[in-house]
């Protein structure tokens, strides 16, 4: 098969993941529906009829993961590289890490109930990709043609992942809390776990992960160094990844040293995953400097 024939099944694969990442759509919103319609007391939730729904959802979920690694393994397979040289080729691997990171959440935590966002998030950031981001696949820019490429960035890809998983915990918290303080739960909200147990995972996932980010910023400055005979120049990218190195060092800190928990940490924590969306989006499409050779 040619390099063409691979870039066409990579296409294809996308389309096929986003099908069935609709379907996980309808089939947790399902589950959403019915079960506040089928609340029986304030407390109690009949999951006779969603469990089905939530199930195929969980499913698709898992074979969307599939066809999207899948896909990402072609477009490498096309361009003979790592499929990490522009912002299509990113934001398609960082759909697959966040995936990764929700089924990793579901199998150790038990977090379906966040199968709804998720699915949502992941068809808006594959249909951005293929409409305003997709580039043919091409051999790397010269810049690019280093081992590090493949060690740094899939490094900064997997936290990412997490981050955000982390990022929609914490704004859950903040929902949840809200309405804890004032009105109470609503009835969609009471299956949800409490807010300890949100604020809790939150941690553990941005303490599971921050170390793995701390790798890809000194592999960035060691490329850097490689690359440009620097391994620091403050540039954009390099700025904003460090500013979030520093928001979720201090998230960190806080909970550790001084007993942030709650409100203030979910905050905190929604900050730093803020930087990380800049210097994904803003940076990357808008910024100047060395890392403007991603393909736009």
């Amino acid at each position: 098969m040619s390099s063409t024939d691979y870039a066409y099944l990579s296409n294809y694969g996308i389309y096929s993941a986003m099908v069935l990442f609709t379907i996980a759509f309808f089939a947790h919103a399902v589950e959403v529906a019915f079960s506040v319609r089928n609340v029986e007391e304030k407390t109690k939730f009949d999951f006779t009829r969603t469990k089905r729904s939530g199930d195929i959802g969980t499913v698709m979920m898992v074979l969307g993961f599939i066809f999207l690694l899948a896909a990402v393994i072609l477009r490498g397979v096309s361009a003979s590289r790592v499929p990490w040289g522009n912002m299509y080729e990113f934001s398609i691997t960082g759909a697959l890490a966040f995936t990764g990171a929700y089924i990793f959440g579901l199998w150790k935590y038990k977090i379906r109930w966040l199968g709804l966002p998720v699915a949502i998030a992941v068809l808006l950031t594959l249909g951005t990709a293929i409409t305003i981001l997709y580039r043919p696949s091409a051999p790397l820019v010269p810049a690019l043609k280093s081992t590090w490429l493949a060690i740094h960035v899939s490094a900064a890809i997997i936290s990412g992942g997490v981050f955000l998983l982390a990022n929609c915990i914490a704004a859950t918290y903040l929902i949840l809390d809200r309405y804890e303080s004032t009105s109470g739960r609503p009835a969609w909200a009471l299956k949800l776990p409490s807010l300890d147990v949100l604020d809790q995972l939150t941690y553990r996932l941005v303490a599971f992960v921050f170390p793995l980010w701390t790798f890809a910023v000194i592999a960035g400055a060691i490329w850097a160094e490689a690359a440009w005979g620097r391994y620091w120049g403050w540039d954009p990218k390099e700025t904003w990844a460090f500013i979030t190195w520093v928001a979720y060092a201090a998230y960190l800190h806080a909970r550790v040293t001084i007993g942030w928990r709650g409100r203030k940490a979910a905050w905190l924590c929604l900050f730093a995953g803020s930087t990380f969306l800049f210097n994904y989006v803003y940076v990357n499409v808008w910024g100047s400097g060395r890392h403007t050779y991603s393909g736009l």
